[in-house]
């Protein structure tokens, strides 16, 4: 089995908003791995005295050991259980209510010598290479289908669609939320490969167009996702007249977790 784990801050005095582990039991049949994108507040109070890679921190290393050690339970189990978790340790001290409570995008996907199961949730995502070589990409789109005038400000996306019906939905101190995850399981057999990406790396392909998903997972494989990172950051500070980034933030933090099953 191969594995490689990326990590790169988007700014050097700002503190990386991801997490990412990979979990590989003693008995060293199956595992998983956790991607985490860390949902930056806006510049106000948000009810909480803690950071965002605080609770990142958190509720991945509770997905990394339950995904692991409640091999029984479903994803989207094990999801509910880290959120409900997560939320029980600052729930005396913060207001969980408010909707910029520290919150987070997930993928989880755990294999066996049987299956390999997957969540997603929110705009991360987790690409499957089958034995035959092609690219199956796992996306909960519900974020990239609503209207741009919702998400104009900070204020009209928390009242109209953050984590609401009909919007989208993030892994905060809801643990409910956890049904609302894409999930699925696909026999081992047929997987080769698994490619978990937070979206400042997914930058290549949909906000640069520089190949398709098949493009980005083949660069990941045969070059690194060091590589897949570092061709991210020459494109971002080419575009000085920001024709792809737009309004968006000139570098994110990116993440990429590769399994070579």
């Amino acid at each position: 089995m191969r594995t490689e784990l990326i990590s790169a801050p988007g700014a050097l005095a700002h503190p990386n908003e991801d997490y990412a582990s990979v979990g590989i039991p003693a008995s060293g049949e199956g595992g998983s791995l956790v991607v985490l994108d860390g949902v930056t507040p806006p510049a106000t109070d948000a009810g909480c005295l803690h950071s965002v890679p605080w609770f990142t921190a958190r509720l991945g290393g509770a997905l990394h050991e339950l995904s692991v050690s409640r091999r029984e339970s479903s994803l989207t189990e094990v999801l509910r259980q880290a959120i409900q978790r997560t939320a029980d340790a600052h729930r005396d001290t913060c207001d969980l209510s408010h909707p910029r409570t520290p919150q987070a995008t997930v993928v989880l996907a755990r294999w066996s010598a049987d299956d390999v199961e997957y969540l997603v949730l929110s705009d991360s995502a987790l690409l499957v290479e089958s034995a035959a070589g092609t690219v199956t990409a796992l996306l909960d789109d519900r974020l990239s289908r609503i209207p741009r005038a919702a998400l104009a400000t900070h204020a009209t996306t928390d009242a109209t669609v953050r984590n609401k019906e009909g919007g989208f939905f993030t892994a905060a101190a809801d643990p409910s939320v956890a049904a609302r995850a894409v999930t699925g399981t696909l026999p081992r057999a047929g997987v080769r490969a698994l490619t978990a990406l937070t979206d400042g790396a997914t930058r290549w392909a949909e906000k640069f167009r520089e190949g398709d998903w098949t493009d980005l997972a083949t660069l990941v494989r045969k070059e690194g996702a060091q590589a897949l990172i570092d061709r991210v950051r020459a494109l971002e500070l080419a575009d000085t007249e920001r024709v792809f980034l737009g309004r968006s933030k000139t570098h994110d933090d990116a993440t990429v977790v590769y399994v070579e099953l």
